[in-house]
């Protein structure tokens, strides 16, 4: 992915979606990184594992969108229990920006 090395994932997007036990779209997902050893108590763990990501994985799929362009990345991830599961990570890099910002991230 194009400045991956610049990849940026929000604070909110890990505490209040990806590992919220309470959001409504959010829990389950925050139910499969848990199971991996994730907490949103560390989320530096969780951020730096989303981040690596985009940068060893390989751009899967790339969709020009209104407000930039989207890249869809497949395979492992670095989990704290060392297990590593296949999951699914959307980035944007916003038009007239060069930042990848993470979307979501999902179980493959």
């Amino acid at each position: 992915m194009p400045n991956s090395n610049l990849s940026f994932v929000a604070q909110e997007k890990i505490a209040d979606y990806l590992l919220s036990t309470t959001h409504a779209v959010g829990k389950a997902k925050a139910k499969f990184f848990s199971a991996f050893g994730f907490d949103v108590e560390d989320a530096d763990t969780f951020r730096g594992a989303l981040i690596q990501h985009s940068v060893v994985r390989d751009v899967n799929r790339e969709v020009p969108s209104p407000f930039g362009v989207k890249y869809t990345l497949v395979c492992e991830i670095q989990t704290p229990d060392e297990r590593n599961p296949c999951i699914v990570t959307v980035w944007i890099i916003n038009t007239g920006t060069n930042v990848p910002k993470l979307i979501t991230a999902y179980p493959e």
